[in-house]
């Protein structure tokens, strides 16, 4: 068996930092590939093998004690045992160290206040502990990813708000829908910790270890509380137990829907759930059905010791037709159909008009929470200089606008700058109580490159404060439906979020910038599709080796591009086959047999 130390040697990493990460995420990559399509399998046996091998892997490891304490938020939030951060060397002696025994310390309970007053109880491990559940979150997630349902968006790689957002705009954009607007009461903190275990489906080991989490208890002052249910908030690996214990409800409605009189396939497409962690959705013509749905949802989170909220729990109509009816909201969206005329009118699939129209915009609720969140930093920074309340705001900005950029945003957007220019203009007057408005404008509102009246600074180095209009509205493409970056198609993932651990940073950024499509023939590639990487200008003719001259392109687009640009030296830069790289460096014949791999 391959030792820490002989690890060490081969790579030469002596120190945190001359650690290459990139060898560790490629070969944890590869293991966790292995558990998902063990896992798509049916293959219990191979997939707790796999994760036993993870688990106490080197690199797994290396890379747990990195994510927790390099790249975590809270990474200098300290647990009961008051310890903050790790110096390089106390991280890499910890490798050598850790060992799931199946003990842990308590949690630290911080009570954080959510927006309508109620209190969300916060349950933060030690450092040594959401090391451990990050370890252990490695080898579970590729699992649970193999069996989650395609309609599941919450805290899952690769997965957002905005998918499901999508999956929703896709659900009624044809047909208008009742829906269901359902959220589960307190849904970590009463999770039945004996049907999550079962549910689990793990090797004893790491259910012991996933047990002792659960039942930790937590430290308010100097008193210990059990804990005999729920999965405590703050945890690393809280979510995914979560996701679990709530897998199963779109199957168990899936089921039902088959049930009905006429064609079952129909019966169950004419049904969707859509969930994002404990909050979901349910969308169908019929709402004698979306009746029945509701209690047999009641019936099944009664079984994990789970119910539903009453308050935030409603069903409504996604048209505008009925009187009061403004659609739903879900994840700070407001989606709801207008009817409109002729000429604004939806079609369907046969470009047969609809009669309304399907817009999603940011929820008033959410478009008040902003504004009064601006305000506050505002009035916080009444006599702080103009570049540090620029400084602030900008980010909040930035991340509000780019949440929403999917959507039907541009009015809204306006009207924030225009309440935004309010409370700068009631800022900067304040300050100078003596002087005139026109004073006042001249200092803080400037002219920033073809821009007029910008609120930004006056020096050469100055910054300007960002407008929400200055985002772009650009559509979101939804993940397909059962796709995971675990499956091992590094074209699609590439193409979508940019990175993936097996292929170069090279391929990758040039995937993204050509979206996934060939420049030469402007088909998509696809998971089975030789690729290679071109030169746009030929070396032999003074082309440089730089991102701007090259290209992905299929292997028989190369071949036919190159055999008529001229090119004196055939030569082939990196390539992969399926998920294979290879150096290819002469093109002598057109048969696979001449490569040298």
């Amino acid at each position: 068996m391959t030792t820490k130390k002989s690890i060490d040697k081969a790579n030469n990493w002596n120190t945190w930092s001359s650690i290459n990460w990139k060898i560790v995420e490629k070969q944890i990559f590869r293991l966790q590939k292995r558990i998902y399509r063990a896992s798509q399998r049916g293959d219990v046996k191979l997939v707790h093998s796999l994760q036993r091998l993870l688990v106490k892997s080197y690199y797994g490891k290396l890379l747990a004690i990195r994510k927790v304490t390099q790249e975590n938020q809270g990474k200098k939030t300290a647990g009961v045992d008051g310890v903050k951060s790790l110096t390089p060397k106390q991280r890499l002696d910890l490798t050598g160290q850790l060992k799931l025994r199946g003990k842990c310390k308590p949690t630290r309970r911080v009570n954080i206040p959510k927006p309508n007053g109620e209190i969300r109880p916060l349950g933060i491990p030690c450092m040594e502990d959401r090391i451990k559940q990050c370890l252990v979150k490695l080898a579970l997630e590729p699992q649970w990813e193999g069996k989650f349902e395609p309609n599941s968006y919450g805290f899952r790689p690769a997965r957002s708000c905005q998918d499901a957002i999508e999956a929703i705009f896709n659900a009624i954009r044809y047909q208008p829908k009742y829906v269901l607007d359902a959220d589960i009461a307190k849904c970590f903190d009463r999770i039945d910790h004996n049907k999550l275990l079962v549910k689990l489906e793990t090797y004893p080991q790491l259910r012991r270890e996933v047990k002792s989490w659960l039942k930790s208890g937590y430290m308010d002052g100097e008193q210990l509380f059990p804990t005999e249910k729920g999965t405590p908030q703050g945890g690393v690996i809280s979510p995914l137990l979560a996701n679990i214990a709530l897998h199963g409800m779109e199957l168990e409605l899936k089921k039902f829907a088959r049930s009905w009189k006429g064609r079952k396939k129909h019966n169950e497409d004419s049904l969707s759930i859509i969930r994002y962690a404990d909050d979901f959705v349910i969308l169908h013509k019929d709402i004698e059905r979306i009746i029945q749905c509701k209690e047999i949802i009641e019936n099944w989170l009664k079984d994990l010791g789970l119910e539903l909220k009453p308050s935030k729990t409603r069903i409504s109509h996604t048209l505008n037709e009925y009187e009061g009816n403004t659609g739903f909201d879900f994840l700070g969206f407001n989606i709801r159909q207008y009817e409109v005329g002729k000429t604004h009118t939806g079609s369907n699939t046969k470009g047969v008009p609809l009669g309304y129209k399907t817009i999603i915009k940011p929820s008033k609720e959410k478009i008040k929470a902003h504004i009064k969140k601006v305000g506050e930093i505002i009035r916080k920074h009444k006599s702080s200089p103009q570049v540090a309340l620029i400084k602030e705001l900008n980010p909040i900005i930035r991340g509000w606008a780019n949440y929403y950029s999917s959507v039907c945003s541009k009015e809204t957007y306006s009207k924030c700058d225009y309440l935004l220019y309010q409370q700068l203009k009631r800022w900067a007057e304040r300050r100078h109580p003596n002087k005139s408005k026109s004073w006042v404008a001249r200092k803080y509102w400037h002219t920033y490159g073809i821009r007029r009246w910008v609120f930004s600074t006056r020096d050469e180095d100055g910054i300007r404060l960002l407008n929400h209009s200055e985002t772009e509205i650009k559509r979101h493409t939804k993940v397909k439906g059962e796709k995971t970056p675990f499956d091992g198609d590094w074209i699609y993932w590439t193409t979508r979020i940019g990175k993936h651990p097996e292929i170069s940073t090279r391929m990758a950024t040039l995937l993204k910038r050509q979206k996934g499509k060939c420049n030469h023939c402007g088909l998509n590639f696809k998971s089975d599709d030789l690729l290679e990487i071109d030169h746009i200008i030929p070396k032999s003719k003074g082309g440089k080796d730089m991102y701007n001259n090259l290209q992905v392109l299929h292997r028989h687009c190369h071949d036919d591009k190159t055999a008529k640009d001229g090119s004196l030296n055939r030569t082939h830069d990196k390539g992969f086959i399926g998920e294979e790289l290879c150096e290819v460096e002469t093109l002598m014949h057109s048969s696979e047999d001449e490569f040298r791999w």
